[in-house]
């Protein structure tokens, strides 16, 4: 297993995503074992949000957690931004805790902007985090100007993270956002690595099909791999105990740069600021 240092946390390059588990009653017993299965082969981050199932992936990594040493686990959820008011805020978080039947969070974010108050928002954040109820804070979905707001205000210099959309087909962000949280020392979780669902919606060109025969693994491995070839940390969702097992056997593979270079000829870096994608 990869790992990188986020502000003196040793955390897996591999995380567990967890949209859209949690929420379907045959599903259950299957999306447990996989999420055990991760946890029990060297991942120690698992993300979560209030919004995923209104509250139900949250209660399947509750459940979860039980199985394992807590304080060896990086638990991250998010809360909506129209819950960012103060009273809401400690609520959304105390129902969150409740669900991850857990005292506490590694992490905590703002799941994206939409016209709450920066400043106070950041300020209560610093305050669950002082009270011990939150070990780190940071936000979800900000682009760079986002983010040198953030920064400017009291407490932004604590955020830990930006959780943004990337993958082979969306690689905006390498423009200005990822040497910006570089040179100022906020982490990256890039989300969705197969872009969406299972994936299909990335064309499979020949660069990454070449690759997966050279290192006998599928396209999808390719694409995970090439998520954790720099500081990013990657959360893709893995539903079963088969999926898991791809998920980790890709977080093995090490892309050379003569690899790097033939999927940049099929999947080219930005060359110019793009509006922030997400999904």
């Amino acid at each position: 297993m990869k790992y990188v240092t986020l502000k003196n946390e040793k955390l897996s390059q591999l995380g567990l995503g967890t949209w859209d588990l949690g929420e379907h009653t045959l599903k259950r017993s299957s999306e447990q074992e996989a999420l055990v299965y991760g946890l029990a082969h060297g991942v120690n981050v698992v993300d979560t949000a209030e919004m995923y199932g209104e509250g139900q992936s949250e209660q399947l990594v509750g459940e979860v957690l039980t199985h394992f040493d807590r304080q060896k686990l990086f638990v991250i959820s998010k809360f909506y931004p129209w819950h960012s008011q103060t009273k809401l805020l400690r609520a959304s978080l105390e129902a969150s805790l409740k669900r991850l039947k857990t005292d506490y969070l590694d992490l905590y974010l703002l799941h994206w902007r939409e016209g709450e108050d920066l400043r106070q928002v950041l300020g209560d954040l610093h305050a669950l985090k002082k009270q011990g109820l939150i070990k780190h804070f940071g936000v979800s979905n900000f682009d760079t100007a986002d983010l040198k707001e953030a920064l400017s205000l009291p407490y932004g210099t604590e955020l830990f993270c930006n959780e943004d959309l990337y993958n082979l087909s969306q690689r905006g962000i390498e423009y200005d956002l990822i040497p910006y949280q570089r040179q100022n020392d906020i982490g990256l979780i890039g989300y969705s690595p197969f872009n969406s669902g299972t994936g299909d919606s990335i064309e499979l060109k020949p660069s990454l099909k070449k690759l997966a025969q050279k290192y006998q693994v599928t396209p999808h491995q390719i694409m995970l791999a090439w998520t954790m070839r720099d500081f990013v940390l990657t959360i893709p969702k893995a539903s079963s105990v088969a999926h898991m097992k791809a998920n980790l056997a890709a977080a093995e593979l090490t892309l050379t740069d003569e690899d790097l270079a033939l999927l940049d000829q099929d999947y080219p870096a930005p060359s110019k600021k793009e509006p922030l994608a997400t999904i």
